[in-house]
């Protein structure tokens, strides 16, 4: 259940000490929709009520210690004029976008957060979070980091191409976003949220050398940071990342928690990372909270505990998005194998 004493214990891992109690976040947005069996997906992005509803009613059932209010990429680029499509229980996703050219980036202009789009029932939702728990979870609020920003605005290939044929557009755009997405993640810390999730999947090793990442994304996500954290939230970076010299690279962004992604060796993150920067992660959601038995999550949970915890700047974490289909009993594995840490 919700505690008095998880903001100290977050902090405390961010200055890289141990927890007293160890926290307990999983991205669990999508299955905790269909937990609670009301709405559908679709419905619950678009009404701050439901969203609400479903979050408080999912941290009261299964004792998350935040409120992840991720809930989807397309909230800051609705409004610019992306196109995006989602129905029932599909998660709403980019796919018309605007021409990658000079002349769309200098006809756009910052929506107004608290007025334009969905983001106002964001805002509503968190503010309902935060009045119904107070500071007995974290309230986690959402933006994408310009790089990815871009990538959603643009489309990833024309992204990638800017990077080539005009780089100076590139850079600009990014600058662009980190003034957006600071007015987002500025309205989202004034509606309750202690914390941003920052998400940047556009620079995962996949597409980007370590060279290119710290040219073309690190600079604008550092500068993205800064204005979060004097705003007053704890950046939380999530690439989804699972190669260490990419990981070790996003500290230079400056961000206070860096999740690892799905298949990063944890032992290797932790030899990689510790004492120099709080991370978390990384139980698989597909492989074994989705697929597994309640025993098998049980015993990997532990193990990246015992891997991760003990050194402190640490905090549990599932590695991506929980899928819908994960098994009640294995989400209630992971809960309870975490709260039987305790800081030796």
């Amino acid at each position: 259940m919700p505690y008095q004493g998880v903001l100290d214990d977050v902090r405390a891992a961010v200055r890289l000490e141990q927890p007293a109690r160890l926290p307990v976040f999983a991205l669990s947005e999508e299955f905790d929709v269909k937990w609670h069996g009301r709405y559908c997906y679709e419905e619950v992005c678009q009404d701050g009520e439901k969203m609400a509803e479903v979050w408080i009613a999912a941290i009261e059932e299964f004792g998350y210690d935040w409120a992840w209010l991720q809930v989807d990429d397309c909230f800051e680029f609705e409004p610019l004029g992306v196109g995006t499509h989602g129905e029932g229980n599909i998660l709403r996703a980019t796919r018309e976008y605007l021409p990658a050219s000079r002349e769309t980036l200098d006809s756009l202009r910052i929506p107004d957060p608290t007025r334009d789009g969905r983001m106002p029932e964001k805002l509503k939702a968190i503010r309902r979070v935060r009045d119904h728990f107070d500071d007995t979870v974290l309230v986690e609020g959402a933006c994408a980091a310009p790089f990815s920003s871009v990538g959603l605005l643009f489309g990833l290939q024309e992204t990638m191409m800017l990077a080539v044929t005009d780089p100076d557009l590139l850079r600009d755009a990014c600058a662009f976003f980190v003034d957006l997405q600071a007015r987002y993640a500025q309205a989202q810390i004034e509606a309750g949220a202690q914390a941003i999730w920052l998400g940047d999947c556009n620079a995962f090793s996949g597409f980007l050398s370590v060279d290119q990442y710290r040219q073309l994304a690190l600079p604008s996500c550092r500068e993205l940071v800064r204005r979060i954290q004097a705003a007053g939230g704890i950046v939380h970076l999530m690439n989804s990342e699972i190669k260490v010299p990419y990981l070790v690279a996003e500290i230079d962004t400056g961000a206070d928690i860096i999740n690892c992604g799905p298949a990063a060796d944890m032992a290797e993150a932790a030899q990689a990372l510790g004492g120099k920067v709080c991370y978390s992660g990384n139980l698989d959601p597909i492989e074994v909270l989705m697929k597994g038995t309640p025993e098998q999550v049980a015993a990997e949970t532990e193990r990246i505990i015992n891997t991760c915890a003990p050194g402190g700047g640490y905090l549990f974490c599932t590695g991506e998005m929980n899928p819908r289909d994960v098994p009640e009993e294995n989400m209630r594995a992971l809960v309870r194998t975490v709260r039987r840490w305790r800081r030796s």
